[in-house]
């Protein structure tokens, strides 16, 4: 097909210098694939360095510690990204003996790994004829055919899939993919393509008829949940603190912060002296609340915005079950605890 043809030829003039283009090792690609949901190149790139270098084998990752890994993604987000690498990696070592799964069928069932990650490493390391369904390519295929069917939908999913399947090169799967997803990334950018230097711009449907900015459709998200969070930095006599960790399901997962008193709305400081009366470690303790932040620093998430202070309790005495404050940086925390120790410089 001429439009299979044209995406190659475009991608073999236009494609980026990138690490994990010059390897077809499944392990690196897969890295590679995990660390870039929902995370721009720029900002993956230096991630992906370091894991390949603290981890250059599935049997390094696969024997690291969560916490250690959680740490070395900290500033990524969506964390439920590395305990599934982590623990799709003691996988692979206990299942595999480290050989890494060489079909799309054996790659989906790898935890964290879904349809689009599956076809990736598929088509890149193997050879297999799957096509690559991502942003960048609901973007391109629903405006060069000026498909309006919404891309967050089951409908959706099925329609460009099936196009992709019919589009791809059987003789070279992999790089039809990488071509595909890359002119969607650089040249088909969903704000101000420059249509003018684009090889479809005779073709595109959404050109012809002015709806490149319409497509493509996306159905609207639930409605965002605000929440309010307040952080109690306690600071001891003997330079400590407190860090919990956080159990169960929900954000940050097994990451570490301080001690959260969440509320309906913005609290003061009265309201937070009277919730701190259930704390058990600031028992019989002479201690003295202050205000970090007056204004809440917005912490936006996909499905929820956190409005959150830091209240800082200067305590008298020795904390023996805290943390000294030289240590805080060895735990993994959500970036947002992060941004506020190396502001308050500890």
């Amino acid at each position: 097909m001429a439009i299979t043809k044209k995406l190659i030829n475009w991608y073999l003039v236009n494609k980026r210098d990138l690490p994990w283009r010059a390897t077809n090792n499944p392990y690196f690609i897969w890295l590679s694939e995990i660390i870039l949901q929902q995370t721009q190149v720029t900002q993956g790139l230096p991630y992906y360095k370091a894991f390949t270098s603290k981890f250059p084998t599935v049997f390094d990752l696969a024997n690291a510690e969560e916490s250690q890994v959680l740490k070395l993604w900290q500033g990524l987000g969506y964390y439920s990204r590395a305990r599934n690498l982590h623990a799709s990696a003691k996988y692979i070592v206990n299942e595999f003996n480290g050989v890494f799964p060489d079909t799309y069928n054996e790659i989906i069932k790898l935890k964290g790994v879904g349809d689009y990650t599956a076809s990736a490493i598929a088509s890149i390391c193997f050879n297999e004829t799957t096509a690559v369904v991502d942003g960048n390519v609901y973007r391109a295929l629903s405006r060069i055919y000026g498909i309006s069917t919404p891309i967050n939908t089951g409908k959706g999913f099925k329609e460009f899939k099936a196009l992709a399947q019919e589009l791809i090169d059987t003789k070279q799967p992999a790089t039809f993919n990488q071509a595909i997803m890359e002119f969607g990334a650089r040249q088909c950018k969903p704000k101000s393509p420059d249509c003018i230097i684009c090889p479809f711009n005779t073709s595109c449907v959404a050109l012809q008829k002015n709806k490149i900015e319409q497509l493509p459709v996306k159905l609207k998200a639930l409605k965002v949940k605000k929440k309010y969070f307040n952080f109690m930095v306690m600071l001891s006599a003997d330079q400590k603190t407190i860090l919990e960790k956080r159990e169960g399901k929900g954000i940050w997962q097994n990451l570490y912060q301080f001690p959260l008193i969440e509320t309906k709305q913005p609290v003061n400081i009265l309201e937070i002296e009277a919730e701190l009366e259930c704390f058990s470690i600031l028992k019989n303790r002479n201690f003295n609340v202050s205000i970090y932040n007056e204004t809440p620093i917005v912490h936006k998430l996909s499905h929820q915005h956190l409005y959150t202070t830091f209240w800082i309790l200067t305590i008298d005495g020795n904390l023996s079950e805290g943390i000294s404050t030289t240590k805080i940086t060895d735990f993994p925390v959500p970036i947002l605890i992060s941004n506020f120790i190396e502001r308050f410089n500890f």
